[in-house]
């Protein structure tokens, strides 16, 4: 897929729905892009990929790094094969903060998608990660009643997500939806909170290009409800 598009495998209303036995291979996630996030089958833990690579930073706080790509499977992912367009040194005082600085950046991005990508030192962050299902079909927002999280202090890593527009809500995550990884990559999880510690690197890009993939032969897709559930998703996705 060419650069500054967006690529994703399925929807966030399915797994509100629960459907997460199956997915796609992680290996065909990687076609069409070298950043993004996600989760994998069961909903266990959070996805980053970040240059390329796969993390899964787990409910018990660990971290793997995803080298078998052809038989680890996601059910969900939003991928783009990030080229930033704007790029520039900023203190950000939290997600609030983000928000009116990507506005200023890109006025006329309201209705288009935004890749975010944010490396530096931390001076907070709070993340959380899903321990996955307990039974097939079990929804998001019973998954993540047993969340973990997590808060870092003056922590090293980058930060890596997309500004979704307010239509997509129900097929993606409105707004803004960002994980972070350690510099070390032991650390990390599904941003709730964060604020720089002094100037990071910010880098963007606006898109207008959105591919979406469903899962085929999937009995759980096929007998899901995907009724838009705008209140579950904002309390799941903080």
């Amino acid at each position: 897929m060419a650069e500054n598009q967006v690529f994703q495998y399925s929807l966030i209303s399915a797994l509100m729905d629960g459907v997460a036995s199956h997915g796609t291979p992680i290996s065909r996630v990687l076609e069409h892009g070298d950043h993004g996030l996600g989760t994998f089958r069961n909903m266990v833990g959070e996805m980053i990929l970040l240059d390329g690579q796969v993390y899964q930073m787990k409910a018990d706080g660990s971290v793997v790094h995803i080298t078998d790509t052809e038989t680890t499977v996601t059910p969900f992912a939003t991928v783009t094969r990030f080229r930033p367009t704007v790029t520039k040194k900023i203190s950000i005082s939290g997600k609030a903060h983000l928000q009116e600085t990507l506005i200023s950046l890109f006025p006329a991005a309201k209705n288009h998608f935004l890749s975010i990508r944010m490396d530096g030192k931390f001076k907070t962050i709070e993340c959380r990660t899903a321990g996955g299902q307990c039974f097939p079909r079990e929804g998001m927002v019973d998954v993540c009643s047993r969340q973990s999280t997590y808060n870092f202090s003056s922590e090293k890593g980058s930060l890596f997500g997309f500004r979704c527009p307010e239509y997509v809500m129900g097929i993606n995550v409105a707004g803004d939806h960002l994980h972070f990884i350690s510099e070390d990559r032991q650390r990390g999880g599904h941003i709730l909170g964060f604020e720089t510690e002094g100037e990071i690197e910010l880098s963007v890009s606006q898109m207008s290009n959105f591919h979406m993939e469903l899962p085929t032969d999937d009995e759980e897709f096929n007998e899901a409800a995907l009724v838009k559930d705008e209140k579950g998703i904002k309390h799941v996705e903080g």
